[in-house]
């Protein structure tokens, strides 16, 4: 098995894998792959800029940006050049880049604004998806709008469901030591992991999340601990985080700095709930039959995003989704109150969901 991404990366200091880049393997003599498989995630509405944007180092992404902040078509082929790919959604893959592939599969994959997003960039991603052997689509509204154009997809929960049922044991070990035993100790009684991304890191949007998160600390006992679930470009960073425990109006308060893949399961695993913008985040809490909470920016829609169209696909009726900022420290409460029982339950089901429907792929 081999593992490719947009850019050679090697992630096993963090638990992950050694990658590929796809334009390099593409040139390889003699690859042939068996199966080419697009693995969940947002990926149907990744634009080319976006995609090299959050593949840049630290630092770069903003002087960046307001470079070509006027500049269309140099900014589409710099993000070209960058990837090594002539596509506008470079992570729906054409099939030309490996001719004699078995199968090309796209499992469980997003695209929620798929429908607003350029008719060209559309056009590209309805194209490689009728070319492809199988697609599933992680949520209905995605689902919906694949078929109202032509694609015969199937509906699958996001892989990540499989988090508890297939590594369970090995992130109960990560909880036995390091950064995550650390945390642990530190809250006796037990802490609520929150994460958001950068774009929440504007001050009245720290300000509102500080005096929320406060409320909901206050009222639950639990200690506030803060974490990235990822740390490339326009994702999650301790910059923000910083400004916001300067706002936190209580003492237990822990920013968490691994960045190892298990070490972020397992501070998921072993809160109390997970309240963030991360539709991963939610998910693994899914898996471990957690409370759980997404919420969203000042002036976005609560139930159009991606985590309300996961949500409202997987979740029990009456189950919150996303919530507006000023609705989070009462949307905590209400997670928190959710039945243990319905909990496992909806974990169970979205186990038997995707192993079925992976099968049947």
């Amino acid at each position: 098995m081999r593992y490719a991404g947009l850019a050679r990366r090697d992630l096993r200091r963090y638990g992950g894998h050694r990658v590929d880049a796809v334009a390099e393997l593409a040139t390889r003599p003699g690859l042939c792959p068996a199966s080419l498989i697009h693995a969940g995630g947002e990926i149907l509405c990744c634009e080319a800029w976006e995609a090299a944007v959050m593949l840049l180092p630290p630092g770069q992404a903003g002087p960046l940006g307001a470079h070509f902040e006027h500049r269309p078509r140099e900014r589409l082929a710099w993000a070209r050049s960058m990837l090594g790919v002539d596509a506008l959604a470079p992570y729906t893959l054409e099939p030309a880049l490996f001719p004699r592939a078995g199968r090309v599969i796209y499992n469980a994959v997003g695209g929620v604004d798929l429908d607003r997003r350029d008719p060209l960039m559309r056009a590209e991603v309805f194209g490689k998806l009728r070319a492809a052997a199988h697609v599933s689509a992680r949520d209905a509204e995605t689902l919906r709008i694949l078929r109202a154009n032509g694609i015969p997809a199937s509906l699958l929960p996001d892989p990540a469901v499989m988090a508890a049922a297939l590594f369970g044991p090995q992130i109960r070990q990560r909880a036995r030591h390091g950064e995550v035993a650390q945390t642990m100790g530190a809250f006796p009684r037990g802490y609520l992991a929150i994460q958001f991304s950068e774009d929440f890191g504007d001050d009245a949007t720290l300000d509102q999340i500080a005096a929320q998160l406060h409320r909901a600390a206050q009222a639950t006992g639990c200690g506030v601990v803060l974490f990235r679930a990822g740390a490339a470009p326009w994702h999650d960073g301790l910059s923000c985080y910083a400004r916001l425990a300067q706002r936190l109006r209580t003492p237990a308060l822990r920013i968490f700095r691994s960045l190892d893949i298990w070490d972020i399961c397992a501070v998921i695993a072993h809160s109390r709930g997970f309240a963030g913008s991360s539709l991963h985040g939610r998910i693994v809490a899914m898996a471990f039959a957690l409370p759980r909470l997404n919420f969203t920016r000042p002036g976005q829609a609560p139930e159009t995003g991606k985590q309300a169209a996961f949500a409202a696909t997987w979740e029990a009726p009456g189950t919150l989704g996303a919530v507006a900022l000023p609705e989070l420290a009462d949307g905590i409460g209400c997670a928190l109150a959710m039945a243990r029982e319905q909990m496992a339950r909806t974990a169970r089901e979205l186990v038997a969901a995707y192993r079925d429907g992976f099968v049947a792929g």
